[in-house]
């Protein structure tokens, strides 16, 4: 029988894996995740747990010891953060590679430098091509949930990749919450019993892992790895019905709130979802049609499957809690995707950009926005409204360059140039702003649709006082 505990993220994947009961876990503490292996360490102490703990000197060596770990046969887990995820850079590679279905709780909190401990996405976001697949969070109850469908997924014999199991540092890891924890043996019978492929201590059937891998073979093995990524959709699919089936509560590759009439979407992963909810119930007590789209899986990216669910919508704002430096616009990760993937389905809706909540910035109902916004959550819909408003004045192209060849996709469409109306000239349906300095053409700067404030009237002229005298005192000859 499943029991409510008031525990936080982090005490909830502890719950998880001490049901899942793995052969081994080796990890290094690092804030905000450290409650992660100390929780899980208890347990071992207790002897609630079977497995071997292993308390290495670095994250790399956390991750070395998964790797060799897995590759004997054992079902092995393990959780980081930002700087320990990058030290494991090297490593993850190794396990994707070496197909090991390690399962780690990635508790998101921002990259150094400047020092940082607090919540954003750039370190699972820097790994996203590492081959792992990643699961996003939205709260305690959701990353509870994934971890337990994490083994299922990974251990697959389609699949056979490393998960990482993702959710905001300090928002939802220390956030307590009410999480309803399955009875034991349901957990164990849903995951089932580990089938190790190909281990080391099968003396019987001698294997390799990690040897020189030239031209001739390198290339079939990577191929190997995207037929795996790719055949972890439907599985991803599968596991969330059957989990669904068992406990109530069935995942797909996103969730959807109020999106089935929306006009304008927003796309935002993990905990700010709960806040984008919140705001769009207050957007259309004002008659926005506004819904959201919080993605649960961003490797395999289900660009089709985002994409059928966006087709009606006229406009699209995308949250991002990570900077993909020196990418097209300086955009975030999640933003490339989703407008790659419109560009491939010849979506005309505008797609555009917000960088936010980088260090753990807050953004909240109360939270206020830049100047003329009401708050920062709101601000974004309303933005994202003025598109909407673009979009359904004329079509929106990519203009063409004097060679004939389209420009590359932009998050925003230039000045109309005399076929429609042009951001500038939507009256009411942006708050004032600064105008950008710098810029050689017209149209909104990339990342930001705001309308600049309307020209001061000039100063009044008057008449010199004496009639001879030849220059004049007026304010705009000085």
């Amino acid at each position: 029988m499943s029991k409510v505990m008031a525990i936080d993220g982090n005490a909830a994947i502890a719950e998880a894996m001490r049901q899942i009961n793995p052969d081994v876990v080796a990890a290094y503490p690092i804030t905000p995740s450290t409650a992660v292996p100390q929780t899980f360490s208890q347990f071992v102490a207790d002897g609630l747990v079977d497995t071997e703990f292993i308390p290495v000197e670095s994250e790399h060596s956390a991750m070395s010891a998964c790797i060799g770990a897995a590759a004997a046969g054992g079902r092995v887990m393990t959780a980081t953060s930002a700087n320990g995820l990058a030290l494991m850079w090297e490593m993850l590679y190794i396990a994707s590679g070496n197909r090991l279905p390690i399962v780690m709780a990635v508790i998101n909190r921002a990259l150094s430098a400047p020092i940082n401990i607090h919540c954003d996405h750039s370190d699972s976001m820097g790994a996203r091509d590492s081959g792992w697949i990643q699961l996003y969070s939205e709260n305690a109850q959701e990353a509870y949930e994934n971890t337990i469908q994490a083994i299922r997924i990974a251990e697959h014999m389609d699949v056979r990749l490393p998960v990482m199991v993702c959710q905001d540092g300090f928002i939802t890891s220390h956030g307590v919450e009410r999480v309803e924890v399955y009875d034991d043996e349901a957990v164990r019978d849903f995951i089932g019993e580990y089938k190790p492929s190909h281990p080391l201590l099968d003396i019987d059937n001698p294997v390799t892992y990690g040897p020189l891998d030239f031209y001739d073979y390198y290339f079939e093995h990577k191929r190997q790895q995207v037929e795996a990524m790719r055949n972890a959709k439907p599985v991803i699919i599968e596991v969330g019905r059957e989990f669904g089936r068992k406990f109530g509560r069935e995942y797909g590759y996103f969730d959807t709130y109020k999106l089935d009439d929306a006009e304008i979407a927003v796309v935002v992963l993990s905990s700010t979802a709960g806040t984008a909810r919140t705001a769009i119930d207050r957007v259309r007590e004002k008659g926005l049609k506004v819904g959201l789209l919080k993605p649960r899986v961003f490797r395999p990216f289900p660009d089709d499957e985002i994409m059928d669910a966006l087709s009606n919508v006229k406009a699209i704002g995308v949250m991002d809690r990570a900077i993909s430096f020196g990418a097209m616009s300086n955009g975030g990760p999640l933003w490339i995707e989703i407008a790659a993937a419109a560009y491939r389905r010849g979506m005309s809706a505008p797609i555009s950009n917000y960088v936010f909540g980088l260090g753990g910035r807050n953004i909240s109902i109360e939270e206020r926005g830049p100047p003329g916004c009401p708050d920062l959550a709101t601000c974004v819909i309303f933005r994202t409204s003025a598109l909407q408003i673009l979009a359904s004045s004329f079509s929106i192209r990519p203009p063409l360059r004097s060679s004939g060849r389209r420009r590359s996709m932009r998050p925003f469409p230039q000045r109309s140039r005399g076929r429609g109306p042009s951001l500038r000239r939507v009256r009411g349906a942006l708050p004032p702003d600064p105008p950008a300095r710098g810029r050689r053409h017209g149209g909104p700067k990339p990342g930001s649709v705001r309308a600049p404030p309307p020209a001061a009237p000039p100063p009044p002229c008057r008449p010199p006082p004496v009639p001879r005298r030849r220059e004049s005192r007026c304010a705009h000859r000085r």
